[in-house]
């Protein structure tokens, strides 16, 4: 799978894309017709105290599964995504199946 990913309004961090790079690969193992993921990590300021956002778009057969989280801290932002993306997938798998 071929992933971008990008830092907006932020400095890029390198652990950050290696844990990332982490989940999107057990979800490649267990979905191997994935075929691209677009990432996003931006900062906005929000008096609440979160602000930290990471979008995923994936790339796969049928529509394009998006996913987005808002939390003050991006690894809790990215485990979020990963997992409503994760919920998303096991739904379209399932569409497969019954074809």
């Amino acid at each position: 799978m071929e992933v971008h990913v990008q830092y907006q309004k932020m400095k890029t961090s390198e652990s950050l894309t290696q844990l990332l790079m982490k989940k999107l690969e057990s979800l490649e193992q267990k979905y191997s017709w994935l075929i691209k993921a677009n990432v996003l990590f931006k900062t906005e300021n929000d008096k609440t105290g979160e602000g930290k956002i990471c979008e995923i778009e994936l790339s796969a057969p049928g529509p394009r599964i998006f996913a987005k989280s808002d939390t003050d801290d991006f690894e809790k932002s990215m485990s979020q995504t990963i997992e409503d993306l994760r919920r998303q997938l096991e739904k379209r798998q399932a569409t497969f199946a019954t074809r």
